[in-house]
């Protein structure tokens, strides 16, 4: 049965349309809610609400590639579908993710990782020192809106409660994954164990990517020049050696924090809000491209509606393991995010007083370093269980990490994210959000985004950007005066000596510590606003964002995929992208996505062909001299898109990465930055430089010694599952980064880039969407959803969006399941 579309706006606005905005939600929740069952015997929820015995009803539709739309009567039965729907489709991941926060991957799997000799040890210590110090449980004990609302505390307990159904009905010894099936370490999950899932995602472009650095930290001995002591001050039975971690002034990992403190991590996206002045329908349009690891467990996305009839109908995407939508749209109001180029932690360089590498100094004074022993289960290679007592190190500034502690200095870092777990009631907030106004409210409420900027329109045709996430308030004077710089082996950080390099706050900030509303980038417009991971600056070249504290816009240069971007939203503008007439529409739009336009290819492959046609014989880094006459042929027949059956992409992505380990790129582009033309430069490739030429030389080389023509098709290399894939990172919009084996369980098994996929269009009548999961839902291997979607991703197709009830139950494929408890 159908769901009657809201009223336009103009409607809402009289008072007939009042009354019928009353009476058609009436409509909806009766109409909807007649789909459930009747509980056979029934209680009264917090709310007053009727509620079945055990507090949990939901019903959960799939519709084709495997969706499922929940639907209930309350948060506790939408949780409760939720969680039993993700069971279906990725039991082996949470039950994973579970084992990594409980601080358990020695218990199941020994000291040593994938990552290395004792890195599963070092992050059982970070994880088990977390939980035994309460972190995730006292910010649970906070009220709202620090702490989880009511509703989101139902909706996590009915999640939880769903996902060990689905465990109790199917038995783990019968799990369809044969990756977990049977696995002891498959077991019921509780509401802390998902609050953790949220506190970590929200802490992953800081502080966790560091987890087993700050896990393995050690004291150096004062008398042996910075080796370190131990880390275990006692062990229970007979614990396995211990590996040594990190040596003193090991430099930090590659991935961690950067200049002034900065962490990042391995995230991206590309987002697009399109207001009525920029569409030919004149209805706003929001593009949603996150960028994300497909093979990480907790990064995946995961595509649902969720639905209470009256009070919340939010369909999109979320991360593994989360309660909630957190990309997506309503009925009136869309929105997506992209990584934050902001600062979300800052490292702190600890001056260590003489002879105690375990104290520092502040103002003069000395502080110890808090101490934390955190005992660790760790399982032999005879699988005999024994426990190894670890010792965790934080300062003021934040924990201790094993790399770079010498006698002399010791590195702390400072996540402002570290109190976060208001980034669910915000992202609930929104989801029931009706406009823009409200999201905002939403937004500064709650204050917390965890680390991405927010790009959103509703149907009023406006759209807006803000950075609302959380960022350290250092302001530039402070980075000027206290950033000590890096060395060849240690990050650059700020002067934890002095208690004047401290974060500051603002008064409107909901936590000390940080920026807040007042000094957040903003910007409303009915044309546009977009981001592709560059600072705020170029939100919209018409209206550039300015006089942001430097936390903010830490680099304002554009890169080359947020150049494109904006290049390709000014050519649809204008009609000269070679798709029809002036502005967007929804089909324009997706076809502005998936155009697989690569921007080194279109402002220099010219460049190159006319250096190969000059020189059809190079010289390559090893001294050998190339023939690169076909090279030179298949470059010039290129149409310079990165499609799954392009052949020169896979020529030009390996030329490429080749000409960017010969040095920065401003040395060998034909036309060098110039500030004063950032949407255009650098552009070109300077042919009579020897690297370039060099470059191509060795990227010929490449493809013979793999037997490979240089006109191979790009999908032939690129590939998921045995899929050819699109896409690249050399100047492309569709960012994809694989290799020719991954996902089947041969290296490289790895993939990232282009995820979720969503173009909707805001009209009066409701919203229209084409969404596409390039993975699929499921990260089973044997499941028909693990790549379902891939095949269409490769064929440059999407999914057409069911988002009402007569469009969900017109699907001649639906499967329906429902629950009750």
């Amino acid at each position: 049965m159908g769901e009657p579309r809201a009223l336009t706006k103009h409607q809402r606005y009289s008072l007939s349309g009042r009354l019928a905005a009353v009476a058609a939600a009436l409509c909806l929740t009766s109409a909807t809610v007649a789909l459930l069952p009747a509980p056979s015997s029934a209680a009264t929820g917090p709310g007053g609400e009727t509620v079945a015995a055990g507090g949990h009803t939901a019903r959960i539709s799939r519709t084709e590639y495997g969706i499922p739309h929940i639907l209930a009567r309350d948060f506790d039965g939408l949780g409760y579908g939720y969680g039993y729907a993700f069971a279906q489709d990725n039991v082996c991941e949470l039950a994973d993710q579970v084992v990594t926060l409980r601080g358990e991957r020695s218990r199941f799997f020994g000291p040593d990782g994938e990552s290395g000799e004792g890195s599963n040890l070092a992050s059982d210590t970070y994880y088990k020192g977390q939980r035994r110090a309460g972190t995730v449980q006292r910010l649970l004990d906070r009220k709202a809106p620090l702490g989880p609302t009511a509703e989101l505390r139902r909706m996590v307990e009915g999640y939880a409660a769903g996902y060990n159904r689905y465990l109790r009905d199917t038995d783990v010894g019968k799990l369809p994954d044969p990756r977990c099936k049977g696995k002891p370490w498959v077991r019921p999950i509780t509401p802390l164990d998902l609050w953790s899932v949220v506190y970590d995602v929200n802490k992953v472009t800081a502080e966790v990517p560091l987890a087993p650095d700050i896990g393995d930290a050690k004291p150096p001995t004062a008398d042996a020049g910075g080796t370190e002591a131990p880390n275990t001050p006692d062990s229970k039975g007979e614990a396995p050696s211990e590996t040594s971690g990190a040596t003193a002034a090991t430099p930090i990992a590659p991935g961690a924090p950067d200049a002034q403190g900065l962490a990042t991590a391995d995230v991206g996206s590309n987002g697009w809000a399109l207001g009525r002045d920029a569409t030919r329908t004149g209805n706003a349009m929001v593009l949603t491209n996150p960028h994300l690891p497909w093979t990480v467990g907790n990064f995946r996305f995961y595509q649902v509606q969720l639905t209470i009839p009256g009070t919340l109908d939010v369909s999109g995407a979320g991360l593994y393991g989360t309660p909630l939508v957190e990309i997506g749209h309503n009925q009136n109001l869309a929105w997506t995010h992209t990584a934050s180029d902001a600062q979300h932690a800052s490292f702190y360089a600890l001056k260590l007083v003489p002879g105690d590498p375990t104290s520092y100094v502040v103002d003069g004074k000395a502080e110890r370093m808090k101490r934390r022993t955190v005992p660790v289960s760790v399982r032999d290679e005879n699988g005999k269980l024994s426990t190894v007592d670890r010792t965790l190190y934080t300062s003021r500034f934040g924990p201790v990490l094993s790399s770079a502690w010498t006698t002399k200095t010791a590195y702390a870092i400072r996540d402002a994210n570290a109190d976060n777990l208001r980034s669910m009631n915000a992202w609930l907030a929104m989801g029931k959000a009706h406009n823009l106004a409200q999201l905002r409210t939403a937004q500064n409420t709650y204050q917390g985004i965890p680390w991405t900027y927010t790009l959103a329109a509703d149907t009023s045709g406006g759209t807006y950007f803000t950075d609302s996430s959380a960022v350290p308030h250092l302001t530039d004077a402070q980075l000027g005066r206290c950033t000590l710089p890096a060395g060849e082996e240690t990050p650059a950080a700020l002067d934890g000596s002095t208690s004047s390099c401290a974060w500051g706050s603002d008064p409107d900030a909901l936590v000390p510590g940080v920026y807040g509303p007042s000094h957040q980038p903003k910007l409303s417009r009915t044309d546009y606003v977009a981001n592709s991971n560059n600072g705020p600056q170029y939100t919209n070249p018409e209206a550039p964002l300015t006089g942001l504290p430097g936390v903010y816009d830490i680099d304002p240069r554009l890169d080359q995929r947020p150049q494109l971007g904006l290049r390709m939203i000014a050519q649809r503008r204008d009609g000269t992208d070679g798709l029809g007439a002036p502005g967007f529409t929804e089909d324009t739009l997706r076809a502005s996505m998936l155009g697989n336009r690569v921007l080194s290819a279109e402002t220099g492959r010219d460049d190159v062909v006319d250096m190969c046609r000059a020189h059809p014989s190079l010289t390559a880094a090893d001294g050998k001299e190339v023939d690169v006459r076909q090279a030179c042929t298949t470059l010039a027949r290129w149409d310079t898109r990165a499609d799954a059956t392009s052949r020169g992409a896979a020529l030009w992505i390996t030329f490429y990465a080749h000409l960017l380990g010969e040095g920065p790129p401003d040395t060998w582009h034909r036309v060098p930055y110039d500030p004063a033309q950032p949407l255009t430069t650098p552009r070109g490739i300077n042919g009579d430089d020897m690297r370039v030429q060099r470059a191509l030389a060795s990227a010929v080389q490449d493809f013979a010694a793999r037997d490979l023509p240089v006109d191979t098709e790009l999908g032939a290399v690129q590939k998921w599952a045995g899929i050819p894939l699109p896409g690249c990172d050399v100047g492309c919009f569709d960012v994809v980064e694989a290799g020719p084996d991954s996902g089947t369980g041969t290296p490289p098994a790895g993939a990232f880039g282009t995820s979720f996929l969503m173009a909707v269009e805001l009209t009066a009548d409701g919203p229209r969407a084409h969404t596409l999961l390039t993975y699929g839902e499921s990260a089973n291997p044997a499941s028909p959803h693990y790549a379902d979607q891939t095949r269409l991703f490769s064929r440059k197709q999407w999914v057409t969006e069911r988002f009402t009830q007569a469009e969900i139950a017109g699907d001649p494929a639906l499967k329906v399941t429902t629950l009750h408890s």
